[in-house]
């Protein structure tokens, strides 16, 4: 899959100075909390609860592919996530390089693109052999795209844009936004339009912090491993109500927004 097409000005579309069209839901990013609490709840440890949280993605992909959402980010493991016990990060990982071995030929069938972003030199050979099979793969397909953020932070990913600005030698007139944005660890994905959250956190927890300048939020209750097809629906039409303003004014009534063209678009009024 080829860079995402310019903007306004030959600026690429979804770069902070070129916001996309607010109509047109393309991209959608959850900060997948709650496993461990839904796990205690029901008296298990907390890798039982990833596991039904790997269940949860494949749904919600699904549910995405339903309702026209053309990218999902998921925040799988951050970089502050090393801090967590070490039984927990060592079944995350086997989880992880399990999860992407077993599904990678339904991802293929689907013609799901798979991207990760973070920093992979810090895993495991296995590991990053594995990531890097599923991306060549799936390169060339063409009916979505999963960006898993694994080993991932935003403020990580900035720092890494700026170390390749440095070895790029840009002069400082050279260094804007879209030149930035060049520099991210998938730069050809849209900015998200929307960052769900579950579990009821109220934080963005390091995520997208770059490419979620403008991103409408939203926060649910609802633990990962029960968020489903009607949660990311209610999500979609929540999101179909609003005006985004981008720090500016819409040029119609903002009492009144386009939730019905949004709402089509995204598959939010189905």
């Amino acid at each position: 899959m080829g860079r995402w097409p310019a903007g306004p000005e030959g600026r690429r579309a979804g770069t902070l100075s070129s916001p996309v069209d607010s109509q047109v839901l393309r991209h959608v990013g959850i900060i997948m909390d709650g496993n461990s609490r839904w796990a205690r709840r029901r008296g298990r440890p907390a890798s039982f609860g990833h596991r039904q949280g790997v269940k949860a993605i494949k749904v919600v992909l699904q549910a995405c592919e339903d309702f026209g959402v053309h990218y999902l980010s998921i925040y799988a493991f951050s970089t502050e996530n090393w801090t967590r016990p070490r039984a927990e990060v060592r079944a995350l990982m086997r989880l992880f390089h399990e999860t992407m071995q077993r599904e990678i030929d339904e991802m293929h069938r689907r013609g799901v693109r798979i991207v990760v972003s973070g920093r992979r030199d810090e895993l495991s050979s296995r590991m990053r052999e594995r990531i890097e099979e599923a991306m060549l793969r799936t390169a060339n397909n063409t009916n979505g795209v999963l960006n898993v953020c694994l080993n991932y932070g935003g403020r990580a990913e900035i720092v890494d844009a700026v170390k390749t600005l440095v070895r790029d030698r840009l002069s400082p007139d050279q260094v804007d936004e879209a030149a930035i944005s060049a520099r991210m660890y998938v730069p050809d994905l849209p900015d998200p339009d929307l960052i769900i959250r579950t579990a009821g956190e109220r934080r963005v927890s390091n995520f997208l912090l770059w490419q979620g300048a403008y991103a409408e939020m939203l926060v649910t209750d609802t633990l990962w491993p029960d968020f489903g097809a009607a949660d990311l629906k209610a999500a979609l039409a929540d999101y179909a109500s609003r005006v985004r303003r981008f720090g500016g004014r819409p040029t119609e009534d903002a009492s009144s927004p386009r939730s019905g063209e949004v709402a089509r678009s995204a598959g939010g009024a189905r």
